[in-house]
């Protein structure tokens, strides 16, 4: 297990992944930031599962597992295990940190709130970064537009083709 020092939000980042719509981290990477077993983890969320509506946790469809484990190289751990793995949002991931009660689970859970609110940024970045391009593109549009029936135009000429013109 990581110590503290150890755990950045560079970390916790890499180990956020998306299924079903939301941003989640498994729990055996959850329970490896918290300095606890996966086992530990999870025996408190179902002590817990109150705590954890469908949007704070939900369970991994079988499918779900096998492309987790054949994308992310860190849990390939879980190929083997015959149990499905919990995914959990930020709320769930903080929610976790309320239920282990230690000082390590609430001082991590400040790095994994942090993680995901830099990713909504990022991606608040990328969306408007996207809004910019799509404005220029169609205005550039618009000007290759003219250019494009002016070319048309010439193209076109009206009447039957004349004969050419001689050189010299």
């Amino acid at each position: 297990m990581e110590t503290l020092e150890n755990v950045n939000g560079t970390d916790i980042r890499d180990r956020i992944i998306l299924l079903r719509g939301f941003r989640v981290i498994v729990d055996a990477d959850l329970a490896e930031l918290y300095g606890v077993s996966k086992r530990r983890l999870n025996e408190q969320v179902r002590r817990n599962i109150s705590r954890f509506p469908p949007d704070f946790m939900f369970e991994l469809s079988a499918a779900e597992k096998s492309k987790v484990v054949a994308n992310c190289d860190d849990l390939s751990q879980l190929r083997y295990s015959p149990t499905l793995p919990l995914a959990f949002t930020e709320h769930g991931a903080v929610m976790v940190a309320a239920v282990l009660n230690s000082a390590r689970a609430v001082e991590v859970s400040i790095l994994v709130v942090r993680a995901f609110v830099e990713m909504r940024q990022m991606i608040g970045l990328v969306s408007d970064l996207a809004e910019r391009l799509d404005d220029i593109e169609s205005r550039y549009d618009e000007q290759f537009r003219v250019v494009f029936n002016a070319v048309r135009a010439l193209m076109a000429e009206p009447g039957e083709k004349s004969e050419p013109r001689r050189i010299g």
